[in-house]
């Protein structure tokens, strides 16, 4: 039975990587794209951005006035890098309406996970990830 290589590639990595970075911007819109006519959507400044793994809160971080947020994940006994991508999501359960009155206050956003490379700072190896775009999914 042949592996895929990106699960041999994974598996590599998960040998090398110390930590996971992972990093992104959440918008101030219940979709992930860009406002009408191209114009820029605001970021959603001073939400919550956790990361969930099996139902369960792991890692929290709150986004910058531009919308910005970073979680680093010190753990690789915890969560390897395949289980992050596969078993993890990103949620904000900060309202929307928090960063536009004119969007849903029940309910939140949410994206799965997407590996997008390696950095080495000093001796350590981190994994990139980044959000693979927020949907709003409604409260029930």
């Amino acid at each position: 039975m042949a592996i895929s290589q990106t699960k041999a590639q994974l598996g590599i990595l998960n040998d090398l990587l110390g930590s996971a970075n992972i990093q992104g911007t959440v918008l101030c819109t219940s979709k992930d794209s860009v406002g009408v006519n191209g114009a820029a959507i605001p970021g959603f400044s001073n939400a919550e951005v956790e990361l969930q793994c099996g139902g369960n809160m792991v890692s929290n971080a709150t986004t910058n006035n531009d919308g910005k947020f970073s979680m680093i994940m010190d753990n690789p006994l915890l969560y390897d890098l395949s289980s992050l991508l596969t078993s993890c999501n990103l949620m904000v359960p900060t309202p929307l309406s928090n960063c536009n009155t004119k969007l849903p206050s029940a309910g939140g956003l949410i994206s799965t996970l997407k590996y997008v490379g390696i950095s080495h700072i000093g001796t350590q190896t981190l994994a990139n990830i980044v959000p693979s775009g927020f949907h709003f999914i409604p409260l029930t």
